[in-house]
């Protein structure tokens, strides 16, 4: 167990956003607790991998509580792990619902309140960055996803609260709302009419992403800040 190596834990671990973010926390000297429900062990001895279903109650606080009995503190909490269904609003079944405020809501919510309980009774701050999305700023008529806005923009709201909250005990809470990023998500063939959603014409790279996550990380006069990054969405089209 180490107690002075910052640790970060990164949920929606196994592919795509999150499964970039492993090596940029690494590249930035934490150690790195990934999660999600299907996750193979890594080599890196500063890679913890835990297998969990956060939309079920209880398995974000074991995730925390493993990250506690390996590395033995909390520093870092990005919660990436979502689900997004685009239907029109009276299409959506209950499983629809369960399913995204499940992984969206629960998940956000009992692995954020065991991390920052963490980060409390280290006393020395912390950070929690969130994914979510610039529809629940501007909302696409070509794209209808009510329960994307429903749960994300509690997410997005929250972020502000928390970070209002917990500002002077040095814990910062901001949020990424994203465009459409090129993961795999997205299959091939929806990929020119995502784009064109966007002013700028072309889809997010992971990347970009990832620099916008490291960016919030390493700003340490930011908190309760939504950065959008969408290729203009936000803006207006």
């Amino acid at each position: 167990m180490t107690t002075t190596q910052p640790v970060a834990i990164i949920t929606g671990a196994s592919q795509g956003i999150g499964a970039a973010l492993v090596p940029a926390y690494r590249k930035l000297g934490h150690a790195v607790v990934a999660t999600s429900r299907s996750i193979d062990a890594s080599d890196d001895p500063e890679v913890l991998t835990v297998r969990a279903d956060l939309s079920q109650p209880g398995d974000g606080t074991r995730v925390v509580e493993e990250a506690l009995a390996r590395f033995g503190r909390v520093d870092t909490l990005v919660n990436n792990a979502g689900v997004f269904v685009a239907k029109p609003f009276t299409d959506y079944t209950d499983e629809d619902f369960a399913t995204v405020a499940g992984t969206n809501l629960r998940g956000f919510f009992d692995i954020t309140r065991s991390a920052v309980a963490a980060m409390l009774a280290r006393g020395d701050g912390g950070h929690v960055v969130t994914m979510s999305t610039s529809l629940v700023d501007h909302a696409l008529s070509r794209v209808p996803s009510a329960l994307a806005a429903l749960t994300k923009g509690g997410l997005t709201a929250v972020t502000r609260s928390l970070a209002t909250e917990y500002a002077t005990r040095k814990i910062r809470v901001n949020a990424v709302a994203l465009g459409v990023i090129r993961t795999p998500m997205h299959a091939p063939q929806t990929h020119d009419f995502l784009a064109a959603l966007h002013p700028i014409g072309r889809l997010g790279e992971i990347d970009e992403v990832v620099d916008a996550v490291v960016f919030l990380e390493q700003a340490g006069f930011v908190t309760g800040e939504v950065l959008h990054v969408d290729g203009g969405q936000n803006a207006g089209h």
